[in-house]
C-alpha cells in the first residue's frame, strides 16, 4: 500500500472510532435510560441491568457504524481540502479514483465489521435477551416485591410493601381487591411472607385486618386475623416463550425460510428472505457511506466559504439510498423471487459515487463554456 493510502486510512480510522464512540454512547445512553426504567424500577438489580444493556450494545452498534464511516469519510475529506494536502496529492497526478482507494479499504473494513454484527453478534445477542426477559418475566418476586411503591399486577389490584428485610419478610402489607364489582376487600397486615406451593403462590399474612365493602348496601364489615393466606398466583399470568422471532435466527437459516420456520417465526417467506438480504446489504451499505461522502467533496473546486454545499448534498444523497432502501425492502418481501431488489440501493450508491468522482475529473462538462468570437 502506498504512503499516502495508509496515511489517509489511518486518518479515517481514527476518526471512525471517534464518530463511532461517541455516536454509541449517545444511543446506548438512550436505550439506558429506556431499560433502567423498565428494569430497576421494577425491583430488578443493578446486574441485570447492565447484562441487558450489554446485550443491546450489538443493535446500537450496528446502527452507529454506517453513519460514523459516513462522518469520518467527509471529515477527514474535508480537512485535507481546506489544509491543501488533496491539491498537493493531485498535483502529484492522482485522479479521483486513485485518492478514492483508501477510501474503499476503508469502507471495506466496515462492511467487515458490520457483517460480524449483523450475521453473528445479533442473531446471538437478541436470542440471549430474548431468553432473559422471559426468565425476568416469570421472577416473582422481581415483579411483584417491590419496596415503597403502590403497583397494579393485574387490574383492580392494588399492592404494596413498605420494607422487606433479608430475611425475605414483608413488612407493613397493604393489598386492595376491587375485581368485584359487589364487594371490594382491603387487606392490611403488620407482616408477610411469600409461599411458592405446587399449585400457585401463597401471601401470608401475619396480625393483619381484613375491610370488606359491600357496594349495593355501602356496609363495611371487618375481620382481624393472626394469619391469612391469599392466592396471589392470579397476579402472575406469563406466558410462556413460543418459538423464536425472525431477528434471532441465523442468516443461514432465514435462506432456507422451509415451513417449520414460518411457522416457529409467524412470518411468510418473502418476509425471511428479505431480512436475509437485508442484512448483506446493510453490511454493504458501509461501502457506500464512505464512497459517497468522499466523492461529493471531491466535486466542486476551492472555495472560501468552505464545502458546506458538498456536505449538505452528501447528506441528501444518504437520504435517498436509505429511502430506496426502505422501497426496496418492501419489494423483496412482496415478491420473494424479486430478491435482488435488496441490493439495488448498494448499486445505486456506488453508481453515485463513480459518477461524481467521474465528475470531479472533468469539472469542464457541466460549465458553459465561453463562446470564442473570431473576427476577420
Amino acid at each position: 500500500m502506498a504512503r499516502f493510502d495508509r496515511y489517509m486510512l489511518s486518518q479515517l480510522m481514527v476518526l471512525f472510532g471517534f464518530f463511532s464512540l461517541v455516536l454509541v454512547m449517545v444511543y446506548w445512553i438512550n436505550r439506558a435510560v429506556v431499560l433502567f426504567d423498565q428494569l430497576i424500577a421494577n425491583g430488578q438489580s443493578a446486574s441485570v441491568f447492565l447484562e441487558f444493556t450489554a446485550l443491546s450494545l450489538p443493535a446500537v452498534i450496528k446502527l452507529a457504524l454506517p453513519l460514523s464511516a459516513f462522518a469520518a469519510s467527509i471529515y477527514v475529506t474535508n480537512r485535507m481540502t481546506s489544509e491543501s494536502e488533496m491539491v498537493a496529492v493531485q498535483a502529484t497526478g492522482y485522479s479521483s479514483f486513485r485518492i478514492a482507494r483508501p477510501v474503499l479499504y476503508f469502507g471495506l473494513i466496515v462492511m467487515v465489521l458490520m457483517s460480524a454484527l449483523t450475521h453473528f453478534l445479533m442473531p446471538l445477542s437478541t436470542a440471549r435477551l430474548d431468553e432473559r426477559r422471559v426468565e425476568i418475566s416469570q421472577n416473582m418476586t422481581a415483579r411483584l416485591l417491590t419496596e415503597g411503591k403502590f403497583i397494579d399486577p393485574i387490574d383492580g389490584v392494588t399492592f404494596y410493601i413498605r420494607e422487606i428485610s433479608t430475611e425475605g419478610e414483608l413488612r407493613d402489607i397493604f393489598l386492595s381487591d376491587n375485581r368485584n364489582a359487589d364487594s371490594q376487600v382491603t387487606y392490611t397486615a403488620d407482616t408477610a411472607y411469600l409461599v411458592k406451593t405446587d399449585d400457585a403462590a401463597q401471601l401470608v399474612m401475619i396480625n393483619g385486618l381484613a375491610q370488606t365493602l359491600n357496594t349495593r348496601t355501602n356496609r363495611l364489615f371487618t375481620t382481624t386475623f393472626k394469619d391469612f393466606a391469599y392466592n396471589i398466583g392470579g397476579f402472575l399470568q406469563v406466558t410462556a416463550r413460543e418459538g423464536r422471532r425472525a431477528a434471532e435466527l441465523s442468516t443461514t437459516e432465514l435462506l432456507r425460510a422451509d415451513a417449520a420456520l414460518q411457522a416457529e417465526t409467524g412470518e411468510s417467506y418473502g418476509q425471511l428472505i428479505a431480512r436475509a438480504h437485508d442484512r448483506f446489504a446493510q453490511s454493504f451499505m458501509s461501502v457506500v457511506a464512505a464512497l459517497l461522502g468522499f466523492a461529493t467533496l471531491m466535486v466542486g473546486g476551492f472555495s472560501r466559504f468552505g464545502v458546506w454545499r458538498q456536505i449538505v448534498a452528501a447528506i441528501f444523497l444518504i437520504i435517498v439510498i436509505k429511502a430506496t432502501e426502505t422501497l426496496c425492502l418492501n419489494i423483496t418481501r412482496e415478491n420473494p423471487s424479486f430478491w435482488i431488489a435488496a441490493y439495488f440501493p448498494t448499486a445505486l450508491g456506488l453508481a453515485m459515487a463513480w459518477g461524481l468522482l467521474f465528475w470531479s475529473t472533468r469539472p469542464y462538462l457541466f460549465k458553459r463554456q465561453p463562446k470564442l468570437e473570431v473576427t476577420a
